[in-house]
């Protein structure tokens, strides 16, 4: 949230969950699986871009499933609809597993928590950089740079 490192955290603690007292927040993959297994929840991205307007973007998934651990926490998503464009940056890691500094479960060759610098469901190291030091997504003309993300759990 702030551009700090926080977010480069080990798979056992992506895996707990972690909080500080500046807002930066993980539910825990643990508790995701739990409670995603259901299918009663959809996904909404609250994203601030860093211009001078400080310009608020949205994107929201009605299909969010993150599966077990023994599936690597690996990431269902679909229904995308946003006000970021047509392309679907986070989507685009559709059927990615969780990967972690101490844990790559990511394209081959690289591990993009290593290099980004923060646990996600990574492909390609570029496209929805949400948890990342240099946060940003894409939304198919250019990359967004940002200073606040959130994400939401919704129940349907």
């Amino acid at each position: 949230m702030d551009g700090s490192d926080f977010f480069n955290r080990s798979w056992a603690e992506f895996k707990a969950g972690f909080n500080d007292s500046r807002g930066n927040y993980w539910l825990g993959n643990e508790l995701l699986s739990q409670l995603t297994s259901s299918g009663r929840y959809k996904l909404r991205f609250d994203l601030q871009e860093t211009d001078g307007n400080r310009s608020w973007y949205w994107a929201e998934y009605s299909r969010f499933t993150v599966l077990n651990e023994a599936s690597n926490y690996a990431l269902h998503v679909a229904g995308y609809s946003s006000n970021t464009g047509s392309f679907d940056a986070f989507g685009y890691s559709n059927r990615m597993m969780f990967t972690t500094y101490d844990r790559d479960n990511d394209a081959p060759n690289t591990n993009c928590a290593v290099l980004e610098g923060g646990g996600f469901w990574h492909k390609d190291c570029s496209w929805c950089n949400v948890n990342t030091i240099h946060f940003s997504s894409y939304d198919g003309r250019r990359h967004i740079h940002l200073a606040t993300t959130r994400m939401w759990l919704m129940c349907q």
